[in-house]
């Protein structure tokens, strides 16, 4: 591939370090923002540092917050006692959108896969286990992803959590195997929350 001038080089390489963007489509993007005008440009890369200057994670259950604390694990209505367990903040909006769920969340901010050196030591699991007994959680539903990583985060948690005398369930079938929560609609991703089923310890 070209080597292009110094900037636009950098530019490229930086969106190539972007989740799901390849070389071509690094460059294809930097070729669009060089057709931009400044003042489109400049007002993308001013969101950019806006959402690092003002977003960071919620303390409690790792969701994007503006504040200490993100408006759901702010909100008095939800129910602390049922904790819906998902790998990113993403999963999260799109169990919220099917208006099924009542509770509190908590964000592993990832997936159990070896391949990439992903842990659960990497995880929010040490703060998940520290909430369930601070909090009086009874129930965790298992909402991470129907893949090969996704599948075995829950089983991982399972076998943790069983043993502490909660319910554990997972997201019935109804979601693609392979799939991913964020492109699921709301209506399937609603049916499999309504039938989640117990995990076996």
């Amino acid at each position: 591939m070209a080597v292009y001038a110094g900037p636009v080089q950098d530019l490229i390489d930086e969106l190539g370090r972007l989740p799901g963007v390849g070389p071509k489509s690094a460059q294809r993007i930097a070729f669009h923002l060089l057709k931009l005008s400044k003042q489109d440009a400049l007002r993308l890369s001013r969101a950019i540092a806006e959402v690092k200057d003002k977003v960071s994670f919620c303390r409690t259950c790792f969701n994007v917050a503006e504040g200490e604390l993100c408006g759901i694990c702010a909100d008095s209505r939800r129910d602390p006692t049922v904790v819906c367990v998902v790998e990113e903040p993403r999963d999260l909006v799109a169990v919220e959108k099917t208006g099924e769920f009542h509770g509190r969340y908590h964000v592993l901010q990832g997936a159990i896969s070896p391949i990439e050196g992903v842990g659960p030591d990497q995880l929010r699991v040490r703060e998940l286990l520290e909430r369930i007994e601070r909090e009086g959680v009874t129930e965790v539903i298992l909402c991470t992803n129907p893949n090969l990583e996704g599948e075995a985060t829950a089983m991982y948690l399972g076998r943790l959590l069983k043993p502490l005398g909660l319910s554990v369930t997972r997201i019935a079938s109804g979601l693609p195997v392979g799939g991913d929560l964020e492109y699921a609609d709301e209506l399937t991703l609603g049916r499999a929350l309504e039938g989640r089923r117990e995990v076996e310890g």
